[in-house]
């Protein structure tokens, strides 16, 4: 009989970036490693580098989007685990379309990836870790959930929506899922990915003169936050918003 790994952790939009990131970081700190992401041949890539790290690790290729998908991954992991500590609902997509231009179709999926997805896997895991132990929820919003999409922002409106969306989706499901369950948020600020690259490169100049720290965030800044809220005990922080951007946007 297989032994269960005595720490889980689920990584959505684990096969680049931040999730990628994200996942690594948690598999070095020896959690076993379930990662979601519909970029299948990135996403095997990803769980290639984490099981050479000696950690246990799931293949979930799909949508986030999808309910029915979600919830059947979700048991899957635990009929393999027996039990999910973490949660990083990290899944996303840019919406560069402002009002005018964005297609109900366009608005709608954005909506679905970036908020009804942390919404599917939050209903995914949060019963087992009721019933369990407890457990650990961090989900990945956005600078733009508080500022609005500046000129440096790959996204639009409905990105931001989105993203504020998961806020009060954090706040909201901290106080619900207490004392068992702490949920935490991220709002990343500029950095570096795939999707980001170009327009940062277009701006640089300007845009670093924004950020008191003076360069731009690496997907390792945000994972190790990340590993921060998954890892720290005890554990005295639930409902926050901790922003990670330089300084760029300090209020």
């Amino acid at each position: 009989m297989a032994v269960k790994p005595e720490r889980t952790a689920i990584v959505t939009g684990a096969a680049r970036g931040i999730g990628r990131a994200t996942a690594l970081a948690l598999a070095r700190r020896g959690f076993a490693v379930a990662l979601a992401d519909r970029l299948a041949s990135e996403l095997y890539a990803t769980a290639k580098e984490a099981a050479a790290l000696g950690v246990s690790v799931l293949k979930l290729a799909g949508s986030v989007a999808d309910y029915d998908m979600t919830q059947a991954h979700g048991r899957a992991v635990l009929e393999a685990w027996g039990h999910i500590d973490v949660l990083v609902n990290n899944a996303g997509i840019s919406q560069p379309k402002g009002l005018i231009d964005i297609s109900e179709a366009e608005w709608d999926e954005t909506i679905a990836i970036n908020l009804k997805g942390q919404f599917n896997w939050c209903k995914a895991v949060a019963p087992s870790m009721l019933v369990g132990d407890g457990g650990r929820i961090v989900n990945i919003s956005s600078v733009s959930a508080h500022t609005g999409a500046g000129p440096s922002a790959v996204s639009k409106f409905a990105y931001c929506a989105a993203k504020a969306g998961v806020l009060g989706l954090t706040r909201g499901l901290a106080k619900e899922l207490a004392p068992k369950i702490t949920v935490n948020a991220i709002c990343p600020g500029a950095v570096v990915t795939a999707l980001t690259a170009k327009l940062f490169d277009e701006r640089r100049d300007a845009i670093l003169g924004s950020i008191p720290l003076a360069r731009f965030g690496q997907p390792e800044d945000i994972a190790e936050v990340v590993a921060f809220l998954a890892t720290a005990s005890p554990m005295f922080i639930t409902g926050e918003v901790i922003d990670v951007d330089g300084g760029q946007w300090v209020n």
